[in-house]
């Protein structure tokens, strides 16, 4: 007689429970999710918003420019789709409005400016923007916001030009990007949010706060950049000044001020494109008030330093002052 075997069947011992059968599904899915988050969380602090500093939000500005692959330029679409109302008003309103590129913003956007204007209760907007923008993107921009400027000051450093940087480029060329730069206005909500409260959380890449109120630009994080000294470069792209200067005469008709009321500059860098402007300016018969200082400095190669910016800008107003004030004065005698 057998005794009674008590092995387990195979198919009993390999059975798995119930719940576990169920839970399984959930578990992937949890896995699966949570790789999900975790690689957009690592690309948004990498790549996007999160790569740059939400400190420079504050005194109503908004950021205009991260510079991680992921995010970029915020400033063109908001203000080629009206995304930033209360800035667009703002530089409608200016008695003194000022366009050509970062160089320009960054020259101006100091103390110097800001108490030069404030002296004289006049409003000043710098409509600057990043990529060397020129009138390809402006013109159509002005025309949108129907400025109100009594004085225009333009930094001539390539702006009387045709072609089109890149953020121009997508913008008039992709049906979605308005799209796109209403998701990027989104997230600054979140940015601000987040970032203002668990600092640690964000990056230190350089980004660029613009004022509503008066355009000016605010650089935070700590990016490394390669300084040098200013100076003039070689003259470039010589065959093409003609037609830079016919381009200018284009735009210059389009402003509704006269003439005289229309200030041209161009800010120093390390290579100077001073002869090119001077053609342009002669060109088009307007002075070039661009004030040549010693021991100026870059923190890049390209945009002055903070110290050299407020010197560059002083003298600048202190050789354009008079016909600024003459233009001013014109305007509100002719409106009495």
């Amino acid at each position: 007689m057998h005794s009674q075997s008590n092995v387990i069947p195979e198919t009993v011992r390999n059975e798995e429970p119930a719940w576990l059968r169920a839970a399984k599904p959930g578990f992937y899915i949890s896995i699966v999710l949570c790789a999900v988050l975790a690689t957009l969380a690592y690309k948004l602090r990498i790549e996007g918003i999160f790569a740059c500093p939400a400190d420079g939000y504050f005194s109503n500005k908004y950021l205009a420019d991260c510079l991680a692959s992921g995010y970029g330029d915020y400033d063109h679409g908001a203000f080629w789709f009206g995304l930033e109302p209360e800035a667009q008003r703002s530089a409608a309103g200016a008695e003194v409005l000022f366009v050509g590129s970062s160089r320009m913003e960054l020259a101006f956007s100091g103390a110097t400016t800001a108490k030069w204007f404030a002296a004289l209760a006049v409003r000043y907007y710098l409509l600057g923007f990043s990529a060397t923008e020129n009138t390809v993107f402006a013109a159509p921009l002005l025309s949108r916001i129907k400025p109100q400027a009594k004085v225009y000051v333009i930094n001539v450093d390539r702006f009387f030009d045709d072609r089109k940087s890149p953020p121009t480029e997508q913008i008039l060329s992709k049906s979605d990007m308005r799209k796109r730069y209403e998701e990027k206005q989104s997230w600054q909500f979140l940015h601000k949010a987040l970032c203002t409260t668990l600092a640690a959380i964000c990056g230190n890449r350089t980004a660029i706060f613009r004022s509503r109120e008066t355009g000016v630009w605010e650089r935070r994080g700590t990016s490394m950049f390669q300084a040098a000294g200013v100076a003039d470069g070689p003259a470039s792209n010589v065959d093409r000044w003609e037609q830079y200067a016919i381009l200018g005469e284009r735009f210059l008709a389009q402003l509704p001020v006269d003439r005289h009321c229309v200030l041209l500059t161009i800010v120093p860098s390390s290579e100077t494109r001073r002869a090119e402007a001077i053609a342009i300016a002669k060109a088009l018969g307007l002075d070039l008030v661009a004030p040549q200082l010693d021991g100026l400095r870059t923190f890049d190669g390209s945009h002055l330093d903070p110290p050299s910016a407020e010197r560059w800008a002083e003298a600048f107003f202190q050789a354009a002052g008079p016909q600024i004030r003459r233009c001013l004065g014109d305007a509100r005698a002719l409106s009495q």
